[in-house]
């Protein structure tokens, strides 16, 4: 009896192997032109981003410059990182204050500034002076920037306070630790409107009109209601990517300080946490101190991320 049972349990299992065979000859058969399509973007989002990233993680656990062989030193770069590294501190504490600082009110900026354009009639024009900035060099135009802010007596700012009696001497803007993030906060305010912005008001102008009339019976009487209970439920998906693409820009701030401070900056005022993460590579050539330091950037990122994730998703998301 067991034998018999045997032989049909058998016989269910090759047939039971055929059929998902034929069923993935199907599947294949009617989809593999998506999948090629598909191909490209996988292949090198591998390369250029899956395969970096895990080679930074493996990378730090190691003492590596470049020239020797990966020495494996277990969390030892992690722990020189946080408990021994008082330049790293600083540049996480400076960091850290700038990306609240900056982060919200750029993200609010940009949505605001795209809400106020919408209503306008020069809708391109607008647009194209708002998000100017951001697509001109960053090093540019912060050289532009600190014509304004140069700490002689021939820059804008100094003159002009000078002249008004506000002040005896010039200020020193970019070399004075006291005003330094100060500065490098002011311009990366004014570029932040770039790629979310651009979100938003695409997000806006693509906004279903027949919800505001549905709105308008019932009760919406104004912009500002309508921004509130129709437009931001409605926009979640660019609001999303807004605050993705906030968070990132500005824990990853390193230009706008190098250009206005320099590298190192004065009593490490404006050292970031990717600054002393290209002194380490490229001036020190310690990667594996470096992918240590890039792997707490990333990990910082990545929860902030989910977190923001979690708080603008849908319940059905």
């Amino acid at each position: 009896m067991s034998k018999a049972n045997t032989k049909v349990t058998g016989a269910n299992k090759q047939e039971l192997s055929v059929a998902r065979k034929a069923n993935m000859r199907r599947f294949w058969h009617k989809n593999w032109m998506g999948y090629a399509f598909l191909a490209p973007f996988v292949i090198l989002f591998t390369i250029f981003v899956v395969a970096p990233v895990v080679t930074a993680i493996g990378l730090s656990f190691t003492d590596y410059n470049m020239m020797q062989t990966p020495h494996f030193v277990g969390v030892n770069n992690y722990k020189l990182l946080f408990l021994d590294d008082e330049v790293f501190m600083t540049a996480m504490s400076n960091t850290v204050r700038f990306a609240v600082f900056t982060g919200p009110i750029g993200y609010l900026l940009s949505f605001f500034a795209a809400w106020v354009i919408n209503q306008l009639k020069a809708k391109r024009a607008f647009a194209l002076a708002f998000y100017a900035p951001s697509i001109t060099s960053g090093v540019a135009m912060t050289n532009v920037w600190l014509v304004l802010f140069s700490s002689d007596r021939r820059g804008y700012l100094n003159y002009f306070l000078m002249n008004m009696g506000l002040i005896d001497e010039p200020i020193l803007w970019n070399t004075d630790p006291t005003y330094i993030m100060g500065v490098v906060t002011f311009i990366s305010l004014w570029m932040s409107m770039g790629t979310g912005f651009l979100v938003f008001l695409a997000g806006l102008q693509n906004m279903d009109r027949s919800l505001y009339e549905a709105g308008a019976i019932d009760g919406v009487k104004n912009k500002f209601q309508e921004l509130f209970y129709l437009t931001l439920p409605a926009m979640k998906p660019q609001l999303l990517f807004g605050a993705i693409n906030s968070i990132t820009s500005s824990f990853a701030v390193f230009d706008i300080a190098v250009s206005v401070a320099g590298m190192p900056s004065p009593n490490y005022s404006a050292h970031t946490i990717v600054a002393h993460l290209y002194d380490y590579a490229f001036i020190r050539f310690q990667m594996g101190y470096a992918s240590a330091i890039a792997v707490v950037l990333f990990l910082i990122t990545f929860i902030l991320g989910k977190v923001v994730m979690k708080a603008l998703s849908s319940k059905d998301e």
